[in-house]
């Protein structure tokens, strides 16, 4: 009964993510620059009929699955150049009205119907030319009902009536006009060209009248200036005068003050420098004198100072530098001990670990030997073996014999019936120390075919056999070389 309610809360739990997650996939939110459009089964209109989209400009909505399905309009402006030639005005005059217009979709909720009725699915090219459509023949339109004067001097009526056309139109496919730019006016008969040299003929006339008007309203009022300037003039000098008059006497009269006042303050000067100046010369003559007991005082100073101090400094490098040289040996001496410590200490750690390897590789070629110490010396006189081989061969290394020739003939000459290069080799062997011997004293013995014994090692007669059955290469038997001819003092007769 638990599985089963388990069983039964998981697929649960599974189903609500389930539509947690179709819920989250099928919830859009519209950006501000665009137009969402719900079709499919969005519900009825006010009059019962099914409605065919809606439209949605902010915010966001919920896609039914199966059932509904949405689109993007884009409401980026689209710009329309827009060259109209040979449009015919109402004077039956044809005239060229290039212009720009910028149209885009609008957001009004019936004008957005009709562009989600109209424009869903259409590229922005295919947009343009549609509108393109419409505002060509209503720029026709409007042209058609006004003079190329109001069309040229009103353009504020002229663009008005373009506005008002156009937008109409476009409404009905769901645009809307944002902007329009007439760029130039122009006609084939040169109506507009003339109407335009007669009005600058005009503004020229009219302008020269003025400018004449102007001028002798300005020769008048410059005479009038002139006048008055005289006059005013004339008063402002006579008042000047009497001014400057009673001012220069008023000016003596301060003059003579200053003067008087100056001589005063002249004398009092005089008197106070004098004063003054005897006051300094009595203290500069007591400043020198001060000066002269102190700069005494100071050289007797600077005197004494300058051989005491000399002295002390000399003391002082002394104690110093004898202080400095007992250290330098102090720690002279303790560097050499400690040298001479650590020296004798790494050297004692070597043998100690010298002798402690060798210790325990000798105990472990007697372990290897079984335990028994003979054996072991055995073994370590077998390993050293080719070393003590060595140190006999190099014994007799050095002897310089440059040629040994065995001349045989192959024939037992001897009493002993043995060849001659037997003799050789048995008198070789009898040159070679006793091996057996060594080889007993190391605990062990040479081969059977060298010797068994100590009494037989003095008779390699078993050695000589051997080597005797060995195969021997001799030397085939050379001519004799003829004697060189002897001088005739040496020859033997």
């Amino acid at each position: 009964m638990k599985i089963e309610t388990l069983i039964l809360i998981v697929a649960i739990v599974i189903i609500l993510f389930i539509c947690l997650l179709v819920f989250l996939t099928r919830y859009r939110k519209c950006p501000s620059d665009k137009i969402m459009v719900i079709y499919g089964k969005v519900g009825q209109n006010s009059d019962g009929t099914n409605r065919t989209s809606h439209c949605i400009h902010g915010g966001a909505a919920f896609i039914w699955p199966v059932i509904q399905a949405y689109q993007y309009l884009d409401l980026t402006p689209i710009s329309i150049q827009v060259d109209l030639r040979n449009a015919l005005s109402r004077q039956n005059i044809r005239i060229d009205v290039p212009s720009i217009f910028t149209v885009g979709i609008s957001t009004e909720q019936g004008i957005m119907q009709n562009a989600a009725e109209r424009l869903l699915g259409l590229r922005q090219e295919e947009i343009q030319d549609l509108a393109k459509d419409i505002i060509f023949g209503q720029l026709r339109l409007v042209i058609a009902t006004m003079d190329i004067e109001e069309i040229n001097t009103d353009r504020d009526k002229f663009l008005e009536a373009v506005s008002h056309n156009v937008e109409s139109e476009l409404k009905k496919i769901g645009l809307r006009l944002i902007n329009v730019n007439v760029t130039d006016i122009s006609d084939e008969s040169g109506y507009i060209m003339a109407l335009g040299k007669e009005a600058a003929a005009k503004a020229i006339n009219d302008a020269k009248k003025s400018v004449a008007e102007k001028t002798r309203d300005g020769s008048i009022g410059e005479a009038n200036a002139q006048r008055d300037q005289r006059v005013q003039v004339a008063s402002a000098d006579s008042s000047a005068i009497q001014g400057e008059n009673t001012a220069q006497v008023e000016i003596a009269q301060s003059n003579a003050l200053k003067r008087e006042k100056e001589a005063e303050s002249m004398r009092i000067a005089v008197a106070a420098e004098k004063v003054q100046a005897a006051k300094a010369l009595e203290e500069a003559y007591a400043a020198e004198r001060e000066a002269e007991k102190a700069k005494f005082s100071r050289e007797q100073a600077a005197l004494e100072a300058d051989v005491i101090v000399k002295a002390e400094i000399r003391k002082r490098e002394i104690e110093l530098a004898a202080d400095a040289e007992a250290e330098k040996l102090r720690r002279q001496a303790a560097g050499e001990a400690d040298a001479i410590f650590a020296k004798m200490e790494a050297e004692a750690r070597g043998f100690n670990e010298i002798l402690t390897k060798q210790a325990d590789g000798f105990a472990d070629i007697v372990q290897a030997a079984g335990g028994s110490a003979k054996d072991a010396l055995m073994l370590m006189l077998a390993d050293k073996m080719e070393n003590l081989m060595r140190v006999q061969v190099d014994a007799i290394r050095d002897m310089k014999i440059d040629k040994v020739t065995v001349w045989d003939s192959g024939s037992g000459g001897n009493k002993d019936g043995k060849s001659s290069t037997a003799n050789f080799v048995s008198g070789l062997l009898k040159s070679i120390p006793p091996m057996n011997e060594m080889f007993e004293m190391a605990g062990m013995s040479l081969p059977e075919f060298l010797g068994k014994n100590k009494d037989d090692a003095g008779k390699p007669d078993e050695i000589i056999e051997i080597v005797e059955q060995a195969p021997v290469e001799e030397a085939a038997p050379q001519p004799k070389e003829a004697p060189a001819p002897k001088a005739p003092e040496d020859e033997d007769y």
